[in-house]
């Protein structure tokens, strides 16, 4: 399989590439800072300089060619204002779901089911993410939502907690890293919103648990 990652200099995505590539996928890694390339190319992945709030969708198609799935890891980070998270977490995504096919997979948040209406920032990152939830559900594509919870930085444990259901909690980036790799193949998570968070189940039991 040939996955383009965007964002593929965050912490979910550097661990995702390196799953990938383990397991004889192709990865190309959409990155906006050049000064990331070797980073992103030390886990096996292509790196590609594209800026998804910059580029048109033609770009963004051309720096993705012939790729058979997609995952949107990017965001605007931390300490971004609310601008940012309408350009990068919004329509980032859905300029990549516009200039790809095939699979698509994003990485989206535990309470984008019910955003606030408010003007805080976090608020407006949740619209965002539902925003761009509802566009991916809207597109006819194999798509499937990850929603975690908190993301820690704490090692991979291997074992989570997945729900079709919204439920709160903190999960390592590893661990998410490790669903997503799971849900590119599995065509039972196509269609599905999932919420992960750390758990007590090995990662494919608790997908087996969670898909049937």
């Amino acid at each position: 399989m040939r996955v383009v990652i965007a964002g593929a200099h965050g912490k979910i995505a550097m661990r995702l590439s390196r799953t990938l590539v383990s397991r004889g996928d192709t990865v190309i890694g959409l990155i906006r800072n050049p000064d990331h390339a070797d980073d992103v190319a030390a886990t096996g992945a292509e790196p590609v300089v594209c800026d998804l709030e910059q580029a048109t969708v033609p770009e963004i198609a051309a720096a993705a060619a012939g790729a058979d799935a997609a995952v949107f890891a990017a965001g605007a980070g931390p300490g971004s204002g609310a601008a940012r998270k309408l350009t990068m977490d919004r329509d980032g995504a859905i300029k990549l779901l516009e200039a790809t096919a095939g699979r698509y997979v994003i990485v989206s948040s535990v309470g984008a089911e019910n955003p606030p209406d408010d003007d805080d920032v976090f608020s407006v990152y949740l619209r965002a993410k539902a925003e761009a939830d509802a566009a991916v559900q809207a597109s006819g594509r194999e798509w499937t939502v990850i929603r975690p919870g908190a993301l820690t930085d704490d090692p991979a444990t291997g074992r989570v907690r997945i729900d079709a259901k919204p439920f709160r909690g903190r999960v390592p980036r590893d661990d998410v890293a490790e669903v997503l790799a799971a849900v590119l193949r599995d065509p039972r998570a196509t269609h599905r919103i999932l919420y992960v968070n750390a758990g007590e189940e090995p990662m494919e039991e608790a997908l087996d648990l969670v898909l049937g």
